[in-house]
């Protein structure tokens, strides 16, 4: 059988852009490669499970659009089939002057975003939020929570239910395209699809490269490290907390996060990983580690940011010091409350010349679309993604679409 599309990857970037070809082109043959023995094992079963408003990004950006499109889509796939989710709100918390003047203009991009946020003192921030601490806060009443994890096992599902393959525990160890179809091979089983498209995460640049692509750029893993505060701690915020985030960083500091299980979160920090996939304190693959020290754009993201780089270093070594960045905006955390908790890996692609993508990077041949990087918050515009992502691929290779469309 030679299959419409394959897409390698079962995250739920990968899951997304199944179901929206599935949409597009009723009757294609759809096949997902996931090498683990289930979906969203990586990138998208280690996040907070936050449901993004899209305050953050530069104004008429595509991506405040795409968040904003992927909140709604997002709450509407969870009604649609019955998953967990709370619309509760969040809080971004300014603890000094400093961060109040970001504050300030972070308000204003929230406005020309479209996004509903308001204003509120330090008074009304106490009152709101008896246990936090600050000079104002922005509230962005549409954040909310859900379980992406369970998101991903509905789409599988759907994906099936209208024909669709998804072939787990299949590690992809070759890729070939050729003038009619794509093979692609994991050990003991190969597959033939007319179109590939790559959903590859932290294995991205890996699976391009198998591919015969030439490459920029370099996935760089970042550990970020959560703690669950224990059940007793589990009232202590109505809303999720946020810091102001530093516009030179692009990671949003550590934040208070309610869960859809009703634990709350702290974290995460940001850290060089030293394994793609090593979720343990201290993992360190020798191979992982080999690739990023010799390509020369780490050594340049490094130089950059060292100041930043070594806090968030400390932080990481030090568990009173994470403490500490914590009781900025929530002071009555003690030691005790900072329990263990599975940390999650970015895959931050990083160019030759040291730049951090932060926008999408895709390469194309005539058969395949590899998605380099996909940006955060991936996990909440993933729907709008992953039509765009179909889009891109129809609109490439339209004439041989006529049939399946029909």
């Amino acid at each position: 059988m030679i299959y419409d599309f394959c897409i390698i990857g079962g995250g739920i970037v990968g899951l997304a852009t199944a179901l929206k070809l599935g949409e597009m082109h009723p009757g294609a043959g759809i096949l997902v490669i996931e090498k683990e023995t289930a979906v969203a094992r990586h990138q998208t079963g280690h996040n907070s499970g936050v449901i993004h408003s899209g305050i953050y990004y530069a104004p008429g950006s595509f991506k405040a659009e795409l968040c904003r499109r992927g909140a709604a889509e997002t709450v509407a796939f969870c009604r649609e089939h019955t998953l967990p989710f709370e619309v509760c709100g969040k809080l971004l918390v300014a603890t000094n002057e400093a961060e109040r003047q970001r504050m300030m203009k972070l308000f204003e991009r929230a406005s020309v975003n479209k996004v509903d946020a308001e204003l509120i003192d330090a008074a009304e921030l106490k009152r709101r939020e008896p246990n936090i601490s600050g000079v104002g806060a922005i509230v962005v009443p549409s954040t909310g929570i859900t379980d992406y994890k369970l998101i991903c096992r509905a789409m599988a599902s759907e994906i099936a239910r209208r024909g669709g393959e998804i072939a787990l525990g299949s590690e992809v160890v070759a890729i070939k395209e050729g003038p009619e179809h794509v093979s692609v091979s994991s050990p003991g089983r190969s597959w033939q699809a007319k179109h590939v498209i790559v959903c590859g995460g932290l294995q991205s640049d890996r699976l391009a490269r198998m591919a015969g692509i030439a490459l920029d750029y370099q996935v760089v893993p970042f550990r970020g490290e959560y703690y669950r505060l224990p059940p007793a701690k589990n009232k202590i915020v109505d809303t999720l907390i946020y810091p102001i985030p530093n516009p030179d960083l692009p990671f949003l500091g550590i934040h208070l996060t309610r869960m859809i299980d009703g634990g709350v979160t702290v974290g995460p920090n940001a850290v060089l990983g030293w394994s793609r996939e090593g979720y343990p304190k201290f993992s360190v693959s020798p191979r992982d580690v080999a690739e990023f020290i010799r390509f020369p754009g780490f050594w340049k993201v490094i130089r950059s940011n060292m100041r930043a780089g070594a806090l968030e270093l400390a932080n990481s070594m030090s568990k009173r010091r994470y403490l500490a960045e914590c009781r900025k905006y929530c002071p009555s955390l003690t030691m005790a409350d900072l329990q263990p908790n599975d940390a999650g890996i970015r895959a931050q692609a990083v160019l030759a010349d040291g730049t951090l993508v932060h926008d999408f990077l895709f390469r194309e041949t005539d058969r395949m679309l590899h998605v380099c990087n996909a940006p955060s918050p991936a996990a909440t515009s993933a729907l709008p993604i992953g039509e765009m992502i179909a889009e891109k691929v129809s609109a490439q290779m339209r004439p041989t679409f006529q049939a399946v469309s029909a």
